[in-house]
């Protein structure tokens, strides 16, 4: 029974598969407004707000500290995105793949440099 969460995870989500925010992925960055939850809010939305408390997450970093399906997370942020209690960041986009004929150009110029 360890490792297992009590609750399935859809219970968690009250029953909603789909977030409704289509936009957030894997890698989206959640930080709490700083807003007060309100009251009736459900405790796995609060559970991921306390989380948020800390800073910044990704919402598979949530996930992984709530012990939900990234799919789940991805629904209660949603949830909370609505409630304006949550913002969202895209994820910030791998660096382009670097010209190696330029990074050649420069080490020969600073060869160059080096000897004059």
């Amino acid at each position: 029974m360890t490792g297992r969460p009590l609750v399935p995870a859809y219970l968690s989500t009250g029953g909603t598969a789909r977030p409704s925010r289509p936009h957030l992925e894997r890698l989206s960055v959640l930080t709490a407004t700083g807003t007060p939850a309100p009251v009736g809010l459900p405790a796995a939305e609060l559970a991921l707000l306390d989380a948020l408390e800390e800073g910044s997450l990704t919402v598979v970093e949530a996930a992984a500290l709530l012990r939900l399906p990234v799919s789940a997370v991805r629904v209660l942020a949603g949830a909370l995105l609505d409630r304006d209690l949550v913002v969202s960041r895209a994820p910030v986009p791998p660096a382009e793949r670097f010209d190696p004929d330029l990074l050649k150009r420069v080490a020969d110029g600073l060869r160059a440099l080096k000897h004059s």
